[in-house]
């Protein structure tokens, strides 16, 4: 492996090698005035949610690594400390880009990336229409964390009011995944569109899954099974019975087969597809079937 001491190397080759190592990240769109009420609108990749109670998402507009200056939109979070952040969805990721221009202070972004301003119910800075999640802020503190090019500055922020677009919405009232079709930044030029690449994995809190190391040696070293399908097998509560293994293959003649003739590969094979297809039950039995 490379290994890296960051004090060894240039902040702007750190700098690479940190955002494309971590991501993707999420993009807060900081809708931000200044002292003299002018709208300043740009986004940022350092940014996530930190808390629900109460609401706390932080984002950092950091400081220049070429001449170690500080942006717009610090400088308005200073003045003013309140903010918006808006999500930023596939639909509008083009204009975000051209938001991010390093345009002369008191230029407005909204206006140069052809976004709508929406007045906020609380604070002052506005809202991006297009957007369809806003969040309007108070900004409780900003953390420095350096003087030179390229520190972060932490700007924690309160959500005082939240604003969804009700078409994003599931059947529940909650945000659907696929509509809000959700983009975020990873190394270079390149971000990622979530919907495209989503799947789930079931979390193992209301269950308390057997672990890895409950498997047997031959399973867990098994040439033919990744960490992930271990993972899952991992995941389940319990094993399946002797008798569940049996009415399995007592009702499916190929796998009775498949288990007659032994051959590890093809059985390790047949239960990886299973897993593939989020079927961890049916996996274990067909792994299970030789000691029945």
């Amino acid at each position: 492996m490379l290994s890296i001491d960051p004090k060894e190397i240039p902040v702007a080759q750190m700098h690479q090698y940190l955002l494309g190592a971590v991501g993707p990240r999420p993009i807060a769109f900081a809708s931000t005035i200044d002292g003299q009420g002018r709208p300043n609108l740009s986004p940022f990749s350092f940014f996530n949610v930190f808390s629900a109670n109460p609401p706390i998402l932080i984002f950092s507009p950091a400081r220049r690594g070429r001449d170690n200056t500080v942006k717009h939109t610090y400088n308005n979070a200073k003045a003013t400390e309140e903010v918006v952040i808006n999500v930023v969805n596939y639909d509008i990721v083009q204009q975000v880009s051209l938001s991010s221009t390093e345009y002369a202070e008191g230029v407005n972004e909204f206006k140069k990336a052809g976004l709508t301003m929406m007045r906020s119910d609380i604070v002052r800075p506005f809202r991006v229409k297009e957007s369809p999640v806003h969040f309007e802020c108070r900004i409780n503190e900003i953390v420095e964390l350096g003087g030179e090019g390229g520190a972060g500055n932490l700007v924690i922020c309160e959500v005082l009011k939240m604003h969804i677009q009700e078409d994003i919405l599931d059947e529940k009232g909650y945000i659907d995944q696929h509509k809000i079709d959700l983009v975020a930044r990873m190394g270079g030029n390149w971000y990622t569109r979530a919907t495209p690449g989503m799947f789930q994995v079931p979390k193992p809190l209301q269950t308390l899954g057997i672990g890895i190391d409950s498997i047997a040696e031959d399973i867990r070293n098994s040439r033919y099974l990744s960490g992930n399908d271990l993972g899952r097998l991992g995941n389940v509560e319990k094993l399946p019975t002797a008798q569940e293994v049996k009415d399995l293959l007592n009702g499916n003649s190929e796998l009775s087969e498949l288990i007659k003739n032994n051959d590890e590969e093809k059985i390790h094979l047949k239960a990886k597809k299973y897993l593939e297809n989020d079927d961890p039950g049916t996996a274990w039995k067909i792994l299970l079937a030789k000691n029945v």
